[in-house]
C-alpha cells in the first residue's frame, strides 16, 4: 500500500481561506481506533469558523491542519481494542473535535466515533448527516431537554439542517413549526412539520405565540423576533448566535475562558432573561452512540440530503470552500474521493 495520501490543509489562521493539497503520511491507528479510506466529505460553515480562528478559544489547533469534520468511508483497517467493526464495513462520522481532518484520502478515527452508515444512504449523502445529525440531536435532547408533546420551533429550518432536525423532533412527540422557503414545504410537512411558515407570505411574529423552544438556525438578527414569540420558562438554542457564560461551563473551560465567554454573551442573556427565557448556544461534539440512533431515524424516514449538484474532488478544495462561504449551495456541498 502507497504510505502518502492526499490531504487539504492550513498552516495558520486566517481571514483568507486558503488550503494546500500536501503529501502526508497515511496515519498510524491507535489501539481504539480504525483506520477509514474516506469516500465523501461534507463541506460546512464549521470549515470557515475553524480555518479563520474564530472558534480557537473553543477548540484551538495545530498547524499544519488537515481541515474537514464530517465524512463517510470504509473501514480499512481495525485497532485491536475495537469491538464491533469490521475490515470493509461503510461507516460515517463527525470527527473528534481535538482531533479533525475529512478532506484526506485516508483519516484515523476513534470508534467511538463513527456508526454504521445508514443504508439508504450513498457516500455522498451519507457524510452530510453526521454533524448535522447530532447538532439536532444534541440539541434536542442535552440542551433543550425536550419532552414529548412540547412545541419546537426552527425558522430557517428549510435547510439541511431542518431536513434532519425535523424527523428527530417528530420521533422525541414533539409539535414542530418551520419556516422557509415555499419550495420545501411539502418535504418537510412529509418528514414531520405539524405546520409550515413560508417567510416570504406571512411573518412567524404575527402567527406564533407560546412556543416552547426555538432552535435558531439564522443568527443575532433574530434574536429578538425569537424571544417574542416564546413562552416564559421556555429554552432558545442558538445554532448561530454565539456562546455565553453557560456555555464555557458546560464545556468546562478554565474561569478566564468562563468569564469572557459571559461577557460575549451577556446581552443575550440578559434579554432572554428578561423573557425567563434560558439561552443556549451548541458546539456539536463527535458521538458514535447517538449516530446510530440517528442512522434508525434516517433508515425509517428514508431521509435523504439535498446534495449541491456539483460535486468537488480534493484538488478543487478552495473551489469548494468559497462556494460554501460565499455563494448560495443548493444543498450540501460534498468532496467526493
Amino acid at each position: 500500500m502507497n504510505k502518502t495520501m492526499k490531504a487539504a490543509q492550513i498552516t495558520k489562521y486566517s481571514k483568507q481561506i486558503e488550503a494546500q493539497v500536501n503529501e502526508i503520511a497515511i496515519p498510524d491507528i491507535a489501539d481504539h481506533e480504525v483506520l477509514v479510506k474516506v469516500k465523501a466529505a461534507a463541506v460546512n460553515p464549521l470549515e470557515m469558523l475553524i480555518s479563520s480562528g474564530s472558534v480557537k478559544l473553543i477548540q484551538d489547533y495545530q498547524f499544519p491542519l488537515t481541515i474537514g469534520n464530517e465524512l463517510a468511508g470504509v473501514i480499512e483497517k481495525v485497532g485491536r481494542a475495537v469491538k464491533g467493526y469490521n475490515v470493509g464495513d461503510d461507516i460515517y462520522t463527525r470527527l473528534p473535535l481535538k482531533k479533525i481532518g475529512a478532506f484526506a484520502e485516508y483519516v484515523a478515527v476513534d470508534a467511538a466515533a463513527i456508526a454504521p452508515m445508514p443504508k439508504n444512504l450513498s457516500y455522498a449523502e451519507a457524510s452530510a448527516v453526521a454533524l448535522t445529525g447530532l447538532t439536532a440531536y444534541q440539541g434536542l435532547h442535552e440542551e433543550l431537554q425536550a419532552k414529548s408533546g412540547q412545541s419546537v420551533f426552527i425558522p430557517g429550518g428549510s435547510g439541511s439542517f431542518g431536513q434532519i432536525a425535523v424527523p428527530i423532533a417528530k420521533d422525541m412527540g414533539l409539535h414542530v413549526i418551520v419556516s422557509g422557503n415555499a419550495q420545501t414545504r411539502e418535504r418537510t410537512l412529509q418528514i414531520g412539520a405539524a405546520q409550515y411558515l413560508d417567510y416570504a407570505k406571512e411573518n412567524y411574529v404575527d402567527v406564533l405565540s407560546n412556543i416552547d423552544y426555538v432552535i435558531d438556525t439564522l443568527g443575532a438578527n433574530e434574536f429578538d423576533n425569537e424571544l417574542q414569540i416564546m413562552k416564559p420558562g421556555g429554552r432558545l438554542l442558538s445554532l448561530r448566535t454565539g456562546p455565553n457564560q453557560r456555555f464555557a461551563k458546560d464545556q468546562g473551560f478554565p474561569w478566564w475562558k468562563q468569564k469572557l465567554f459571559g461577557a460575549v454573551g451577556a446581552k443575550y442573556d440578559k434579554k432572554a432573561k428578561k423573557k425567563d427565557i434560558e439561552y443556549r448556544f451548541i458546539f456539536v461534539r463527535s458521538d458514535g452512540a447517538q449516530l446510530k440512533k440517528i442512522t434508525g431515524i434516517v433508515e425509517k424516514n428514508d431521509i435523504v440530503p439535498l446534495l449541491h449538484p456539483q460535486s468537488f474532488t480534493l484538488n478543487d478544495i478552495n473551489k469548494a470552500l468559497e462556494l460554501v462561504a460565499n455563494g448560495r449551495p443548493k444543498g450540501k456541498v460534498i468532496i467526493q474521493f
